[in-house]
Protein backbone atom coordinates (compact mmCIF):
# COMPACT_ATOMS: atom_id res chain seq x y z
CA UNK A 1 0.00 0.00 0.00
CA UNK A 2 1.00 3.72 -1.09
CA UNK A 3 2.37 5.96 2.11
CA UNK A 4 2.66 9.64 2.41
CA UNK A 5 4.11 11.11 4.75
CA UNK A 6 3.46 14.53 6.27
CA UNK A 7 6.22 16.37 8.24
CA UNK A 8 4.22 19.48 10.24
CA UNK A 9 7.25 22.26 9.43
CA UNK A 10 7.92 24.96 12.27
CA UNK A 11 5.79 25.03 15.30
CA UNK A 12 5.37 28.60 15.63
CA UNK A 13 4.09 29.48 12.39
CA UNK A 14 1.36 28.38 10.22
CA UNK A 15 2.15 24.99 9.32
CA UNK A 16 0.62 23.51 12.42
CA UNK A 17 -2.66 25.18 11.23
CA UNK A 18 -2.75 24.10 7.79
CA UNK A 19 -2.08 21.41 7.85
CA UNK A 20 -4.13 19.78 10.33
CA UNK A 21 -7.18 22.16 8.39
CA UNK A 22 -5.70 19.77 5.15
CA UNK A 23 -6.04 16.41 6.57
CA UNK A 24 -9.36 17.02 8.11
CA UNK A 25 -10.87 18.99 4.83
CA UNK A 26 -8.97 15.92 2.42
CA UNK A 27 -10.35 13.22 5.21
CA UNK A 28 -7.84 10.50 3.46
CA UNK A 29 -8.01 7.13 4.36
CA UNK A 30 -6.16 6.99 8.07
CA UNK A 31 -3.81 3.84 6.46
CA UNK A 32 -2.16 5.82 3.62
CA UNK A 33 -0.84 8.75 5.93
CA UNK A 34 1.85 9.18 8.53
CA UNK A 35 2.54 12.26 10.05
CA UNK A 36 6.05 13.25 11.33
CA UNK A 37 4.90 15.53 14.05
CA UNK A 38 4.58 16.39 17.97
CA UNK A 39 2.11 15.33 20.19
CA UNK A 40 2.20 17.38 22.67
CA UNK A 41 2.13 20.74 20.20
CA UNK A 42 -0.81 19.21 18.46
CA UNK A 43 -2.61 19.13 21.96
CA UNK A 44 -1.35 22.45 22.43
CA UNK A 45 -3.15 23.35 19.49
CA UNK A 46 -6.36 21.54 20.09
CA UNK A 47 -6.59 23.38 23.83
CA UNK A 48 -5.79 26.68 22.21
CA UNK A 49 -6.81 27.19 18.91
CA UNK A 50 -9.60 24.63 18.55
CA UNK A 51 -7.57 22.72 15.91
CA UNK A 52 -7.16 18.96 16.09
CA UNK A 53 -7.17 16.03 13.86
CA UNK A 54 -10.25 14.15 13.28
CA UNK A 55 -8.58 11.01 12.07
CA UNK A 56 -6.16 8.57 13.70
CA UNK A 57 -3.47 8.97 11.59
CA UNK A 58 -0.07 7.29 12.55
CA UNK A 59 1.68 9.47 14.35
CA UNK A 60 6.04 9.71 14.30
CA UNK A 61 6.88 12.16 17.18
CA UNK A 62 9.99 14.02 16.74
CA UNK A 63 11.16 15.75 20.17
CA UNK A 64 10.20 19.58 21.37
CA UNK A 65 10.37 21.05 24.46
CA UNK A 66 7.15 22.63 24.57
CA UNK A 67 7.92 25.24 26.87
CA UNK A 68 10.06 27.02 24.13
CA UNK A 69 7.01 27.13 21.52
CA UNK A 70 6.90 30.80 20.31
CA UNK A 71 3.83 31.29 18.33
CA UNK A 72 4.59 33.79 15.88
CA UNK A 73 8.64 33.97 16.92
CA UNK A 74 11.35 32.65 14.43
CA UNK A 75 13.34 30.51 17.11
CA UNK A 76 15.99 27.74 16.73
CA UNK A 77 14.09 25.04 18.78
CA UNK A 78 11.55 25.75 15.86
CA UNK A 79 14.59 25.50 12.90
CA UNK A 80 15.66 22.33 15.13
CA UNK A 81 12.20 20.40 14.90
CA UNK A 82 12.08 21.41 11.27
CA UNK A 83 15.28 19.68 10.34
CA UNK A 84 14.84 16.82 12.14
CA UNK A 85 11.34 16.15 10.81
CA UNK A 86 12.38 16.61 7.52
CA UNK A 87 15.30 14.03 8.06
CA UNK A 88 13.02 11.59 9.67
CA UNK A 89 10.76 11.69 6.34
CA UNK A 90 13.66 11.24 4.35
CA UNK A 91 14.88 8.18 6.37
CA UNK A 92 11.51 6.30 6.09
CA UNK A 93 11.95 7.03 2.37
CA UNK A 94 15.02 5.08 2.36
CA UNK A 95 13.81 2.45 4.39
CA UNK A 96 11.03 2.30 1.76
CA UNK A 97 8.35 2.73 4.22
CA UNK A 98 6.81 5.63 2.53
CA UNK A 99 6.23 6.58 -1.39
CA UNK A 100 5.88 10.57 -1.18
CA UNK A 101 6.63 13.28 0.99
CA UNK A 102 4.68 16.58 1.61
CA UNK A 103 6.66 19.19 3.82
CA UNK A 104 4.89 22.22 6.12
CA UNK A 105 6.69 25.25 5.52
CA UNK A 106 9.65 26.16 7.36
CA UNK A 107 11.92 28.92 8.35
CA UNK A 108 15.58 28.48 6.15
CA UNK A 109 16.87 31.06 8.81
CA UNK A 110 16.02 29.31 11.92
CA UNK A 111 17.02 25.81 10.60
CA UNK A 112 20.43 27.96 9.86
CA UNK A 113 20.29 29.49 13.50
CA UNK A 114 19.92 25.87 14.73
CA UNK A 115 23.27 24.90 12.66
CA UNK A 116 21.56 22.98 9.71
CA UNK A 117 23.36 25.72 6.98
CA UNK A 118 20.85 24.63 3.61
CA UNK A 119 19.40 27.10 1.86
CA UNK A 120 15.95 25.28 1.66
CA UNK A 121 13.92 22.10 2.49
CA UNK A 122 14.97 21.17 -1.23
CA UNK A 123 18.29 21.05 -0.24
CA UNK A 124 18.11 18.80 2.23
CA UNK A 125 15.99 16.31 0.34
CA UNK A 126 19.46 16.23 -2.17
CA UNK A 127 21.85 15.28 0.60
CA UNK A 128 20.17 12.97 2.34
CA UNK A 129 18.18 10.92 -0.98
CA UNK A 130 19.81 11.83 -4.38
CA UNK A 131 21.69 9.17 -5.78
CA UNK A 132 24.73 9.70 -7.76
CA UNK A 133 23.53 11.05 -10.87
CA UNK A 134 20.17 12.43 -9.41
CA UNK A 135 19.63 15.78 -8.73
CA UNK A 136 16.65 17.61 -6.97
CA UNK A 137 14.74 19.89 -9.07
CA UNK A 138 12.00 22.78 -7.66
CA UNK A 139 9.09 22.77 -9.71
CA UNK A 140 5.87 24.70 -8.75
CA UNK A 141 2.91 22.77 -9.97
CA UNK A 142 -0.34 25.13 -11.12
CA UNK A 143 -3.60 24.80 -12.37
CA UNK A 144 -2.89 26.48 -15.36
CA UNK A 145 1.07 26.31 -16.06
CA UNK A 146 4.48 24.81 -14.20
CA UNK A 147 7.56 26.76 -13.47
CA UNK A 148 10.95 25.29 -12.78
CA UNK A 149 13.80 27.54 -11.56
CA UNK A 150 17.09 27.16 -13.09
CA UNK A 151 18.58 28.63 -9.71
CA UNK A 152 17.19 29.09 -6.59
CA UNK A 153 18.51 30.93 -3.66
CA UNK A 154 21.11 32.41 -4.76
CA UNK A 155 22.71 36.34 -5.51
CA UNK A 156 21.28 38.11 -8.40
CA UNK A 157 24.96 38.94 -9.72
CA UNK A 158 25.94 34.94 -9.60
CA UNK A 159 22.82 33.87 -11.79
CA UNK A 160 24.81 34.24 -15.01
CA UNK A 161 27.96 32.18 -13.34
CA UNK A 162 25.18 28.99 -13.45
CA UNK A 163 23.64 29.50 -16.77
CA UNK A 164 25.80 27.25 -18.80
CA UNK A 165 25.36 25.18 -21.75
CA UNK A 166 26.13 21.59 -20.44
CA UNK A 167 24.42 22.49 -16.81
CA UNK A 168 21.26 23.62 -18.59
CA UNK A 169 20.90 20.41 -20.95
CA UNK A 170 21.66 18.29 -18.28
CA UNK A 171 18.94 19.62 -16.10
CA UNK A 172 16.35 20.11 -18.72
CA UNK A 173 17.35 16.25 -20.29
CA UNK A 174 16.35 15.29 -16.45
CA UNK A 175 13.52 17.62 -16.14
CA UNK A 176 11.45 16.20 -19.39
CA UNK A 177 12.11 12.82 -18.09
CA UNK A 178 10.50 13.36 -14.14
CA UNK A 179 7.57 15.04 -16.40
CA UNK A 180 7.03 11.78 -17.94
CA UNK A 181 7.42 9.41 -15.06
CA UNK A 182 6.52 11.38 -11.90
CA UNK A 183 3.68 13.57 -13.48
CA UNK A 184 2.73 11.71 -15.76
CA UNK A 185 2.60 14.07 -19.22
CA UNK A 186 3.27 11.77 -22.16
CA UNK A 187 4.63 14.52 -24.36
CA UNK A 188 5.41 17.11 -21.79
CA UNK A 189 6.67 20.62 -23.99
CA UNK A 190 8.65 23.21 -22.29
CA UNK A 191 8.90 27.16 -22.75
CA UNK A 192 12.76 28.76 -21.97
CA UNK A 193 12.96 32.07 -20.17
CA UNK A 194 15.80 34.66 -21.41
CA UNK A 195 18.20 36.00 -18.61
CA UNK A 196 18.22 39.30 -20.05
CA UNK A 197 15.94 42.00 -21.18
CA UNK A 198 14.39 41.45 -24.06
CA UNK A 199 16.33 38.24 -24.51
CA UNK A 200 19.57 39.85 -25.00
CA UNK A 201 18.23 41.72 -28.08
CA UNK A 202 20.86 40.00 -30.16
CA UNK A 203 23.90 40.35 -27.63
CA UNK A 204 23.12 43.85 -26.45
CA UNK A 205 22.00 43.51 -22.81
CA UNK A 206 24.16 40.39 -22.39
CA UNK A 207 25.24 37.21 -24.47
CA UNK A 208 24.00 34.31 -22.23
CA UNK A 209 20.93 33.69 -24.62
CA UNK A 210 23.53 33.23 -27.56
CA UNK A 211 26.40 31.75 -25.88
CA UNK A 212 24.70 29.48 -23.47
CA UNK A 213 20.74 29.07 -24.13
CA UNK A 214 20.49 29.00 -27.34
CA UNK A 215 22.87 26.08 -27.95
CA UNK A 216 21.35 24.41 -25.25
CA UNK A 217 18.03 24.32 -26.38
CA UNK A 218 19.15 23.06 -29.92
CA UNK A 219 21.32 20.21 -28.54
CA UNK A 220 17.77 19.17 -26.47
CA UNK A 221 15.52 19.24 -29.46
CA UNK A 222 18.43 16.95 -31.39
CA UNK A 223 17.59 14.72 -28.66
CA UNK A 224 13.57 15.20 -29.41
CA UNK A 225 12.82 16.77 -26.41
CA UNK A 226 9.99 19.44 -26.97
CA UNK A 227 11.49 22.57 -25.92
CA UNK A 228 11.23 26.53 -27.37
CA UNK A 229 12.94 29.47 -26.59
CA UNK A 230 14.34 31.90 -24.72
CA UNK A 231 11.44 34.14 -24.72
CA UNK A 232 11.47 37.68 -22.73
CA UNK A 233 10.07 36.23 -19.58
CA UNK A 234 7.57 39.75 -19.48
CA UNK A 235 5.86 38.59 -22.85
CA UNK A 236 5.63 34.90 -22.28
CA UNK A 237 4.18 34.98 -18.26
CA UNK A 238 1.67 37.78 -19.95
CA UNK A 239 0.69 35.78 -22.72
CA UNK A 240 -0.13 33.03 -19.73
CA UNK A 241 -2.25 35.11 -17.72
CA UNK A 242 -4.51 36.43 -20.35
CA UNK A 243 -4.82 33.13 -22.62
CA UNK A 244 -4.56 29.48 -22.18
CA UNK A 245 -1.29 28.59 -20.90
CA UNK A 246 0.98 26.94 -24.75
CA UNK A 247 3.58 25.03 -22.25
CA UNK A 248 3.24 21.99 -19.81
CA UNK A 249 6.58 24.20 -18.02
CA UNK A 250 8.30 27.24 -18.07
CA UNK A 251 12.10 27.44 -17.16
CA UNK A 252 12.49 30.58 -15.17
CA UNK A 253 16.27 31.46 -15.06
CA UNK A 254 15.84 32.84 -11.66
CA UNK A 255 14.43 32.86 -8.19
CA UNK A 256 11.77 35.92 -8.58
CA UNK A 257 11.80 35.26 -12.78
CA UNK A 258 9.55 32.18 -11.71
CA UNK A 259 7.95 32.59 -8.51
CA UNK A 260 6.48 36.60 -9.25
CA UNK A 261 4.06 35.35 -11.94
CA UNK A 262 3.14 31.90 -9.85
CA UNK A 263 2.45 33.65 -6.88
CA UNK A 264 0.04 36.38 -8.42
CA UNK A 265 -1.24 33.75 -10.46
CA UNK A 266 -1.52 30.70 -8.87
CA UNK A 267 -0.76 31.00 -5.29
CA UNK A 268 -3.60 29.40 -3.62
CA UNK A 269 -3.40 26.73 -6.35
CA UNK A 270 0.56 26.29 -6.80
CA UNK A 271 2.49 23.86 -5.54
CA UNK A 272 6.21 23.25 -4.75
CA UNK A 273 7.11 19.88 -6.13
CA UNK A 274 10.30 18.14 -5.87
CA UNK A 275 11.57 16.06 -9.00
CA UNK A 276 14.23 14.31 -10.11
CA UNK A 277 14.14 12.14 -6.83
CA UNK A 278 13.49 8.21 -6.17
CA UNK A 279 10.40 9.82 -4.15
CA UNK A 280 8.18 13.07 -4.86
CA UNK A 281 7.87 15.60 -2.21
CA UNK A 282 5.30 18.26 -2.58
CA UNK A 283 4.68 21.42 -0.27
CA UNK A 284 3.12 24.44 -0.37
CA UNK A 285 4.21 27.44 -2.33
CA UNK A 286 4.40 30.07 0.70
CA UNK A 287 5.95 30.77 3.88
CA UNK A 288 5.81 30.40 7.06
CA UNK A 289 3.91 33.54 7.81
CA UNK A 290 4.72 34.30 11.15
CA UNK A 291 2.89 37.51 10.89
CA UNK A 292 -0.98 35.42 10.93
CA UNK A 293 0.03 32.92 13.01
CA UNK A 294 -1.56 31.54 16.02
CA UNK A 295 -4.72 33.35 14.59
CA UNK A 296 -6.42 30.75 13.02
CA UNK A 297 -6.77 32.17 9.39
CA UNK A 298 -4.21 30.84 7.57
CA UNK A 299 -5.89 29.51 4.08
CA UNK A 300 -5.04 25.73 3.76
CA UNK A 301 -5.62 25.67 0.00
CA UNK A 302 -1.79 25.31 -1.40
CA UNK A 303 -1.64 22.41 1.53
CA UNK A 304 -4.85 21.28 0.37
CA UNK A 305 -3.16 20.81 -3.51
CA UNK A 306 0.20 19.17 -1.91
CA UNK A 307 -1.51 16.61 -0.07
CA UNK A 308 -2.94 15.70 -3.15
CA UNK A 309 -0.81 16.06 -5.82
CA UNK A 310 1.23 13.73 -3.65
CA UNK A 311 -1.28 10.93 -2.93
CA UNK A 312 -2.37 10.49 -6.65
Amino acid sequence: MKKTAVTFGDPNGISFEITVKALNFLDLPSDEIVLITNSDILEYYKDNFGLSLEKNYKIIDVPFDINKLRIGKETETGGEFSFCSLVKACNLAEEGLIDSIVTAPVSKNAMKTAGHNYSGQTEVLEQYLANKEQKAEMIFVCDKFSVMLMTRHIAINKISEYIKKDLLIARLEKLAHSLKMQLNIKSPSIAVCALNPHAGENGMFGREEIDEIIPAINELRKKGINIEGPFPADSLFTKCAMEECKYDCYIAMYHDQGLIPVKLLERDNCVNTTLGLNILRTSPAHGTAYDIAGKNIANPSSMINAIKLAVK
